[in-house]
């Protein structure tokens, strides 16, 4: 039961640390056009990055599926600012889409993923694999559950309090997330 709480906690502070934002940047991009409303489509689409996410580090684990850490890294932010597109536009996405970010954000968790991949190898050993990813999946999911419901959180008090609109909320979470993944786009250009 330790290890099983090691490795949740390991998920979760994998998605929460604070010198690593970029789950917190993609998670928040796409959460930001939405309301409480649409909180069984946010929790989906977060356990869709999740699925993606646990694939590859499964795929790195007992494949040895290692694609160039360089590549990874970059496309990490270009994943951020692809989440950013829905922002910038000032609407709720148009179903088609929606339907099209749920396949790109598990693509996303899919390259999220073997970004943490080759740490994940190092701490794991043979026999607890499964449970350990497991776990970490788990911790992940959650993390990023407390993410959605803070950015939704947020979003209500700045518009309740009347401190920005609906539109201008968007637009300002957007640009912030955006000025963020477009510098970690240029520090991890590959060379």
């Amino acid at each position: 039961m330790e290890q099983l709480w090691f490795y949740f906690d390991l998920g979760l502070w994998h998605v929460l640390d604070a010198t690593a934002i970029d789950h917190l940047l993609f998670i928040a991009a796409f959460t930001v056009p939405y309301h409480f409303e649409a909180l069984r489509k946010l929790l989906w689409w977060t356990t869709l990055f999740t699925v993606g996410h646990t694939l590859s580090l499964m795929g790195n684990y007992y494949f040895a599926l290692n694609p160039p850490s360089e590549w990874i890294e970059f496309l990490i932010p270009i994943s951020i600012l692809v989440a950013c597109v829905p922002l910038l536009q000032g609407s709720i996405p148009s179903p088609r889409y929606q339907a099209l970010l749920s396949l790109l954000i598990f693509v996303f968790g899919i390259i999220h993923g073997f970004g943490f991949g080759r740490y994940f190898g190092m701490i794991v050993s043979g026999e607890d694999a499964g449970s350990a990813l497991f776990s970490f999946a788990f911790g992940v999911e959650a993390a990023q559950i407390v993410i959605i419901l803070c950015v939704l959180l947020l979003q209500l008090l700045v518009v309740r309090f009347g401190l920005l609109t609906k539109e201008k909320w968007k637009l300002v979470a957007g640009a912030m997330i955006l000025s963020q993944a477009l510098e970690m786009t240029l520090q991890n250009w590959p060379r």
